[in-house]
């Protein structure tokens, strides 16, 4: 007999729930809780999970939920399992934050998903496993950058080659260089492997990978150079992995170098069938993608590698990659006709591409609707992050940019505070005035954990590290350590500890042998055994070994050198302004010329910093002065957990975000940087002009911008001019306000009268440092009238604690020329008076400004000089 619930109901209709009714409602209740909260286009990007997808997010835009939701989305429909998505980052934390986010979502751990990580640590991974396929052992070791230049230095010697004059740290940089761009030693082109060695870079670095094999190790460029190859050289072992991951996702696309987005193309093609050619599984006939206003100069050694629209000195830096054939396929294959496309999610923002200058291609996300036909672009606009009118700014001035997808943020917030700019007449001024603001908004209630100051470079930090001291501003450095820790600071400030102190243990046995004297650790520690028997300082004792046989000739002649050095820097301490005297003996030491020959990356930023430490020092009376205040400084070792406003470079900022968002320095040279659009051209100046967008984009409340009109770069002083970007910002959305940093734009600076010159009495209790600048930049406009005839303020009242006073300056250093400000009082001597000089020698006067003196002298030309540093003969 048949069930009732099985009998024919012939004219009863199939029902489905009513839109918006109980039941729909209820069933979209029982839904995925990870899509709850997204916007339209967020959910679009979690919820297309067939063929490729480029996102396009912007700044604030919620890209990390994105790619989560979008894993949660793929395992919760079953899609994948765990170990069948392959999900890049390009930093260990970005990993670990988004495992944890899924964990969240899922409601589990997510052990089950190794292949999520880094993309050197899925490089390392797959290295490992099929290690005797490229020669090495799976056990093999990663070199670090230490070890690499040990090992270069070695086939330096072993070629004759003098490591002096070209130093195995700049040869390891070339070779990194060539392993990002995805270059084995064959396929070098022939002009950059003879740029290095007198033509024997590309032999050393077919000797280097060799060595690397014999020493089963690897760098951290072989990660993924050597994937490549493997995947090139064993079609079969490429196969398996495009089988095994059935989706691929990439974050921060847009900071992929050419290493990393070859291998990237590898995995993300359809498995070939067995027996089919490599070169099948990658398009070789892909026309260049041509960014508009970029030369295309194409360079013959590096097409057999790549096909690309660019500069021939730098393959692929300003130009845009097309994958050609790679060495060994054929230039005409196809991909296979039956084969669907790849579910490769590509999540990245062209207008925040700031890594050129290590590497990164812009032009892999410029071109992916190229690379992969059919691509769907979803474009995240709506920003959770700034207010109106700073998004307005950043839109329009990331709009002058020609070689970008293009997108505009919006937000549903209010329009909040224009973005502000603001002149200042130097950059002293201009640190005042943004710790007055500082100082202002925590008044108000404001955290300093949501107080940022960006600058383009990193020697811009020290001014405003002094001036948080002095204002009490506690702070810290992100992305590097502080100015006065970094380890180029340290190694200089030992040299002049030791001068102000011979006893100074700590500082002598940091730089006995920095640089390179040969005095290693065995001579270090004779020296200490000396000093502990004899109850005597460290120098002292080296002063008394170098009299005896205990040492090697050679060490023996280097320590009592060094010893002679200090003893005749200690006597022109008495008759030498600090500030020149520091310079002496960063030059005659060795150390400048120590960085100038380092051809590493951070080199030329190192010197940067010694010249700004030198310049630091003119704010002070004296040597013993500097190093009081020095003291200050690095004592101040706060809580993590205490509120402290963020010091970094733009560069460091990417990813964060704060309330409010000072920054300083935007003037041409600076910012856009001079070396940049010097060294790269067009490409440069468009990537400069993303890494302002970046930094405006890390404001949610408030975007500060300043520019100095007088700054010193590079040791020179000089006057500047507002950056181009400021005039690409949008005006409706900028507001111009009035320095807070003291003088303002006041007499001294020749720009109309000053805001303190006609301020009234208010007696000499009133000290505060500002008010001392103030002051003192007021008199000097006057012709150096005092302070109290006006203000009831003398100048040479002004001291701090420990010791030291700011008011008298010893004379500036500028590339060798001794040069100060006028006093305005007249000066003792007379044109042609014949005078002499302690550094310059003899010569005679030929012009007089107030207490400067312009000297031709008989062997170093004309000089510029205070008069109290020469006498007449």
């Amino acid at each position: 007999m048949t069930e009732p619930s099985k009998l024919p109901h012939h004219g009863v209709p199939e029902h489905q729930p009513a839109a918006g009714g109980i039941a729909a409602r209820a069933r979209a209740a029982t839904g995925p809780q990870y899509l709850n909260g997204l916007n339209p286009e967020q959910r679009e990007a979690a919820e297309t999970l067939d063929g490729p997808v480029l996102v396009l997010a912007g700044a604030g835009t919620g890209k990390t939920r994105v790619l989560t939701t979008r894993i949660a989305h793929i395992l919760s429909q079953g899609r994948a399992r765990p170990h069948e998505i392959l999900s890049v980052t390009f930093t260990n934390k970005a990993a670990r934050e988004m495992k944890l986010r899924l964990g969240q979502m899922l409601g589990q751990a997510v052990e089950g998903m190794p292949w999520l990580g880094t993309f050197h640590s899925i490089g390392g991974r797959i290295l490992r496993i099929h290690a005797e396929l490229v020669q090495l052992k799976s056990n093999f070791t990663v070199l670090d950058v230490d070890d690499q230049v040990r090992l270069l230095k070695q086939l330096l010697q072993a070629e004759n080659i003098d490591d002096k004059r070209w130093p195995a740290r700049m040869l390891a940089g070339l070779i990194d260089g060539w392993k990002n761009r995805g270059l084995a030693p064959s396929q070098v082109p022939s002009g950059e492997a003879a740029m290095f060695g007198n033509g024997k870079g590309g032999k050393l670095y077919a000797s280097y990978q060799e060595r690397l094999k014999i020493l089963n190790a690897a760098d951290f460029g072989d990660l993924l150079l050597e994937n490549i190859r493997l995947f090139r050289e064993n079609p079969d072992v490429l196969r398996q992995y495009q089988n095994r991951f059935k989706f691929i996702l990439v974050d921060e696309y847009q900071d992929t170098n050419v290493a990393q987005y070859l291998w990237l193309r590898l995995l993300s093609q359809a498995p070939s069938r067995p027996g089919v050619p490599l070169s099948a599984i990658i398009p070789g006939n892909i026309a260049p993608h041509v960014i508009p206003g970029r030369i295309e100069d194409a360079n013959s050694d590096v097409q057999s590698h790549i096909k690309e629209s660019g500069d021939d000195e730098d393959s692929l830096r300003d130009s845009g990659p097309a994958l050609s054939a790679h060495p060994g396929m054929t230039e005409t294959a196809t991909p296979t006709a039956s084969s669907p496309p790849k579910n490769i999610c590509c999540v990245g923002d062209d207008d925040q591409s700031i890594y050129g200058w290590r590497g990164a291609e812009v032009d892999n996300i410029l071109r992916f609707e190229h690379d992969f036909p059919g691509a769907k672009v979803i474009r995240l606009e709506r920003n959770y992050r700034s207010t109106g009118h700073i998004l307005a700014a950043a839109s329009h001035l990331i709009a002058h940019n020609e070689g970008r997808l293009g997108k505009t943020l919006r937000t549903e917030d209010v329009d909040g505070e224009k973005v502000t700019v603001t002149g200042s007449w130097d950059s002293e001024e201009e640190a005042r005035a943004i710790g007055e603001e500082i100082e202002e908004l925590q008044r108000a209630g404001e955290n300093l954990n949501e107080v940022a100051i960006l600058v383009r470079a990193s020697f811009q930090m020290r001014e405003f590290e002094d001036r948080f001291v002095t204002l009490g501003l506690p702070y810290r450095v992100i992305g590097g350590p502080r100015f006065y820790e970094r380890a180029e600071i340290r190694d200089a400030l030992a040299y002049l500890r030791v001068i102000n102190s011979p006893a100074d243990d700590l500082a002598f046995e940091r730089i006995v042998n920095v640089p390179k004297r040969g005095l290693g650790d065995a001579t270090v520690q004779l020296l200490h055994d000396h000093a502990r028997k004899r109850r005597m300082p460290l120098f002292e004792a080296a002063r008394a070994v170098v009299e005896t046989d205990e040492l090697k000739p050679k060490a023996r002649g280097a320590l009592r050198d060094l010893i002679l050095q200090f003893d005749r820097w200690r006597a022109q301490r008495e008759v030498t302004a600090h500030t020149e005297l520091a310079e002496i003996v960063l030059d005659e030491s060795g150390y400048t010329e120590m960085w100038q020959k380092d051809r590493s990356a951070d080199a030329a930023g190192r010197l940067d910093n010694l010249k700004e430490l030198v310049r630091s020092m003119e704010e002070f009376e004296n040597l013993q002065g500097f190093l009081e205040h020095i003291s200050l400084v690095m004592d101040r070792d706060g809580d993590a957990s205490d509120e402290a406003v963020s010091l970094m470079t733009l560069h460091s900022a990417k990813g964060l975000e704060f309330d409010n968002v000072f920054l300083p320095g935007w003037e041409e040279g600076l910012f856009p940087s001079q070396r940049t659009l010097d060294e790269q051209g067009r490409a440069g100046l468009e990537e400069e002009r993303r890494l302002a967008h970046v930094g405006l984009t890390r404001a949610r409340r408030r975007a500060k911008l300043y520019f100095a009109t007088n700054r010193r770069i590079h040791g020179t002083w000089s006057t500047t001019i507002p950056s181009r970007f400021l005039d690409e910002l949008p005006s409706a959305n900028v507001e111009i306000t009035e320095s807070k940093g003291g003088s303002g734009w006041g007499g001294a600076g020749g720009y109309g009268p000053s805001r303190f010159d006609n301020v009234e009495s208010f007696g000499s209790s009133y000290t505060t440092p500002g008010w001392q600048r103030a002051q003192a930049n007021r008199n000097r406009s006057q012709g150096g009238r005092s302070g109290q005839a006006r203000g009831g303020f003398e100048e040479s009242q002004s001291s701090f604690s420990g010791g030291f006073s700011r008011n008298k300056r010893g004379p500036i250093v500028i590339e060798g020329e001794l040069v100060a400000k006028s006093t305005g009082t007249v000066s003792e001597f007379s044109l042609d008076d014949r005078v002499f000089h302690q550094k310059f020698g003899y010569g005679h006067v030929v012009k007089i400004d107030g207490n400067k003196l312009t000297i031709a002298f008989e062997k170093a030309g004309e000089k510029k000089v205070v008069d109290s540093f020469v006498e007449r003969v």
